[in-house]
């Protein structure tokens, strides 16, 4: 079972030591968080940029048989495949540990994804401009299911300079959803967007349980 993570643990930065607590220190808080988008999109790379520990992958070769099942359509170069998840884990300051748990993009695996998201506290969905529609399942799914989630947008080279504003309206999300740019090849941009979902975890959490409310 995962926690809450504490207001000043989100307000801290990513460590890179691999969060080892002090002598005398409290335990570190577990996060789960998971990492969602459309085929290709960047899962993989973004848990493997950020991750302290070697990550878990289950990338398979793609093959004729996949031909007419995925889409493959703007990312033509890809050969691999994650056929069931990648696990990744990252520390921050304070004692809070986020356990990253990227979901298979493909339709064909989506009946996984109500396993990897039993116990998430948020989630981090990846959208590519040139294939905004690929990550509209994940979008509806958190919203569904009410789990707090920021969106990632992967600036390749080739894809389209669309405003935040731009993207918020294509995708329909609602005006407290943080979106940000981001190049999930490098770590530190890894870090800013999972940064940004804890404090907003925060502030999705403070809202619902108001300081001197009662108790329900």
């Amino acid at each position: 079972m995962v926690s809450k993570p504490s207001e000043s643990a989100a307000n801290a930065e990513p460590a890179g030591d691999g969060g080892a607590p002090a002598e005398g220190a409290a335990a570190p808080v577990a996060v789960k968080i998971l990492v969602a988008g459309g085929f290709g999109v960047g899962k993989t790379t973004m848990v493997g940029a950020v991750s302290e520990i070697r990550p878990l992958q289950t990338e398979e070769l793609l093959t004729d048989r996949s031909v007419g099942v995925d889409d493959t359509a703007g990312v033509e170069q890809k050969t691999t495949t994650t056929v069931a998840m990648d696990f990744g884990r990252i520390t921050i300051r304070d004692g809070l540990i986020l356990y990253l748990f990227g979901t298979p993009g493909q339709d064909r695996f989506w009946f996984m994804w109500d396993e990897l998201s039993y116990g998430a506290l948020g989630a981090v969905v990846l959208a590519d401009t040139r294939r905004l529609a690929d990550c509209f399942p994940a979008v509806d799914y958190f919203e569904n299911r009410g789990l707090p989630f920021v969106v990632a947008v992967n600036c390749f080279d080739d894809g389209y300079d669309y405003t935040v504003e731009e993207i918020r309206e294509a995708l329909d999300l609602r005006p407290d959803t943080p979106i940000v740019l981001c190049d999930v090849r490098e770590r530190a941009s890894g870090k800013e967007v999972l940064t940004t979902l804890v404090r907003h975890l925060l502030s999705v959490h403070h809202e619902q349980h108001p300081a001197g409310a009662p108790a329900g």
